[in-house]
């Protein structure tokens, strides 16, 4: 089933990335002062203090270059946590409807994100820069599903959580978003005869067609 496969597949990633992360840790215990973590703590505190400290958590960055160490890591954290989603989209988008630059989207989007929050900061007049700019952009493609539109959100959210050193918040947001589609998806939760789907059945792609019945003679 493809459903399976793609519940092992996601399962064998995050399992990989983590033992990658705790050995590397293990082995370069410098490497915590560079994690983008600790943003929802500080979110979630009762004195919530402003953004000033969160982008950078850790008190030891201090020169550009632990800074640049700090914004490799938290980029490539966006990146390999929002890759995972565009192989859920790839898996169940019916192929009639399916959009190969949605998928470069939602790969791209949270690196794209994360840089603008990191640019923003507390800057008000950047903020309206950035708005200024987006707003003479025009963007003509519109989305198929409302499924789309929560992939798309989804990497948003990836990358505003990894420019406020928040990226534990996107691990947990990616991880459920994906694992509940999938269950949805597997289920087929909320379908209706005679509806259009825009999502493929949990069945090999690959696999042909039955042959239709050869008609009597």
């Amino acid at each position: 089933m493809l459903a399976l496969r793609l519940f092992a597949r996601l399962s064998f990633y995050y399992v990989a990335v983590t033992l990658v992360v705790l050995v590397a840790l293990r082995f370069f215990p410098s490497l915590h002062a560079y994690m983008p973590f600790g943003g929802v703590e500080a979110l979630m505190a009762k004195a919530r203090p402003g953004l000033e400290g969160m982008l950078a958590p850790n008190a030891e960055i201090g020169n550009l270059r632990e800074s640049v160490y700090w914004l490799v890591i938290t980029i490539l954290g966006a990146l390999f946590t929002a890759w995972p989603v565009s192989w859920v989209y790839i898996a169940v988008r019916n192929r009639k409807d399916y959009d190969q630059s949605l998928v470069d989207t939602i790969v791209i989007l949270p690196i794209v994100v994360t840089s603008i929050v990191i640019i923003v900061q507390n800057s008000l007049a950047l903020a309206f820069s950035i708005a200024g700019i987006a707003a003479a952009v025009r963007f003509r493609n519109s989305l198929k599903s409302s499924g789309d539109a929560l992939f798309i959100l989804l990497a948003v959210g990836i990358g505003l959580s990894a420019g406020i050193g928040a990226l534990e918040l996107a691990i947990v947001m990616t991880v459920a978003f994906n694992y509940v589609f999938l269950l949805l998806w597997v289920t087929d939760y909320g379908d209706r005869a005679d509806l259009k789907k825009h999502y493929m059945t949990d069945c090999d792609p690959e696999e042909p067609a039955p042959a239709a019945a050869a008609e009597p003679s």
